[in-house]
């Protein structure tokens, strides 16, 4: 694993959806995009939905792409919060920099992420839960581009 790419993977997602980053030119009808760059890496989150929704981040050296995830998820009860989604996404571990910690809790709500692999080759799920039910669920799956 190159540490300086997740480095910046990780500045990338903080920057951008998890960060409430602005949002730029839609590439696709209705998608939601964001981009970051610094000097020859760029990395681009798009997605379509919002209850439920599907997506992809990926990440570019040089104008080739490199590395992608995918993910897709749903909202399943009441209560959800974007907002904590996202502050549990600020904290992506460097050891598996996909979504977020393994477990995360603020107040009435835990989040809880598990993956297999590594930033060459992974896949996952994360979940969110309201005072102990399940209210929201993503699985996503990714690794390098050749």
């Amino acid at each position: 694993m190159d540490t300086q790419l997740i480095d910046f993977l990780i500045r990338a997602k903080k920057k951008t959806y998890a960060g409430k980053g602005s949002e730029t030119a839609s590439s696709r009808i209705k998608s939601h995009d964001l981009i970051y760059r610094e000097k020859d890496l760029m990395y681009y989150d798009t997605y379509l939905g919002a209850e439920r929704f599907a997506g992809q981040e990926a990440l570019w050296i040089s104008n080739n792409p490199y590395w992608a995830m995918n993910y897709i998820g749903r909202v399943t009860g009441e209560h959800f919060s974007g907002d904590f989604l996202k502050e549990a996404l600020l904290n992506v571990p460097f050891e598996k920099p996909f979504r977020g910690p393994e477990t995360y809790i603020n107040g009435d709500y835990e989040y809880k992420c598990s993956a297999d692999g590594d930033f060459n080759w992974f896949q996952g799920k994360e979940t969110i839960s309201f005072k102990g039910g399940k209210i929201y669920e993503c699985r996503f799956h990714g690794g390098l581009i050749k």
